[in-house]
């Protein structure tokens, strides 16, 4: 073993091994430019350059962390639109009909009709076949949103379907009002049985909303109900429709709003990306509607207008939060960093930056 004269400098005539930092001497008591463990080292001079890269949020052989949903646009955001479109019209319907305003009562109940129709046509053509959707109801599952939503839709329909068709024709009325009466006492689980649907999954961006989702679907399906009473019914008979959309306009914001903010980091896909770009026209859209829902009250035009307005905001709203749900699950950041946070604050630890 060769003996070396320590000087200020390091060991003499000792090259640096391979992993020694460029721009650095050999320190004493350092073995190949290497702080011996238990030493303080000394600052870094200038000119030293990190040797470790920055961390990247990735998994083995390139997979992503989650698994993102196979549902695909349109068929799944266009159901959640017009289910929660469908159950807010229901219940317009109702009121309408108990206050004296058949024309809306009669727009409403086919509005709400042909909603469930066509989100159903999109929810089977997402299944493959209608078989699959019968065979949704072989069990009821209390703790299964999905078991839950499935005997909803086989309830909801057919009444739905009764009362616009009694509305439509005149006749049965004893039997359409019965139509009207289930058909509303079930819509509000339908518009927002999705909100519990969606927020039950792994998805970063939905389940951490899950406190707020459903006043958010509440909200959507609130605007959207009374956007298109505006856009259906008579002026005179569209007060009702009018203070229906006002309300949901402001559920919605208010939910949205604090869900986001609870959320933190995983909220950013409602902000950026094509989520965020829904959202940000859904808001400027719903502004739109209020603004035609307060200065078109002797105006049909414009009382048209806003309701075109609000049903393009609502289904905004649910085309965003679909496609931020997806951005959420394939960026792996969104998973690692709240786990990290939750593991911290448990040993009392700082936040991740």
């Amino acid at each position: 073993m060769s003996e070396a004269e320590v000087t200020k400098e390091g060991l003499r005539g000792v090259r640096p091994g391979r992993e020694a930092t460029p721009g650095t001497a050999i320190t004493p008591g350092t073995q190949d430019g290497r702080r011996r463990r238990g030493r303080v080292s000394r600052p870094r001079r200038r000119g030293e350059q990190p040797m470790v890269p920055p961390a990247e949020f990735a998994s083995y052989y390139g997979k992503p962390i989650l698994n993102a949903p196979v549902w695909r646009s349109p068929e799944i955001p266009g159901y959640l639109f017009l289910g929660g479109l469908a159950g807010g019209s229901s219940l317009l319907a109702a009121g309408a009909q108990l206050t004296g305003r058949p024309a809306l009562a009669r727009a409403t109940k086919a509005g709400a009709a042909g909603a469930i129709g066509l989100g159903l046509a999109g929810l089977v053509a997402d299944l493959g076949r209608p078989g699959r959707l019968v065979n949704m109801l072989r069990v009821f599952k209390p703790t299964s949103p999905m078991s839950v939503g499935s005997w909803l839709l086989a309830g909801y329909a057919p009444a739905a379907g009764a009362a616009a068709a009694c509305a439509v024709t005149g006749h049965l009325p004893r039997a359409g009002t019965a139509a009207t009466a289930a058909a509303a006492m079930l819509a509000p689980g339908l518009a927002t049985y999705t909100a519990a649907l969606i927020t039950d999954t792994a998805v970063p961006a939905w389940h951490e909303g899950h406190l707020e989702m459903p006043f958010v679907f509440a909200g959507s399906a609130a605007m959207a109900a009374g956007g298109f009473g505006l856009l259906a019914a008579p002026l005179g008979e569209s007060q009702p429709a009018r203070c229906l959309a006002l309300f949901g306009v402001g559920t919605e914001a208010i939910a949205f709003e604090r869900m986001t903010r609870r959320a933190g980091l995983v909220a950013e896909p409602y902000r950026s990306g094509r989520g965020g770009g829904y959202i940000r026209a859904g808001q400027a859209l719903s502004v739109l509607g209020v603004a035609g829902a307060l200065l078109g009250r002797r105006s049909r035009a414009i009382s048209a207008l806003s309701g075109a307005s609000l049903l393009a905001a609502s289904a905004a709203t649910r085309w965003g939060i679909f496609h931020a749900g997806l951005d959420s699950a394939r960026d792996p950041k969104y998973t690692v960093v709240p786990q990290r946070d939750r593991l911290n604050g448990r040993a009392g630890g700082p936040p991740s930056p």
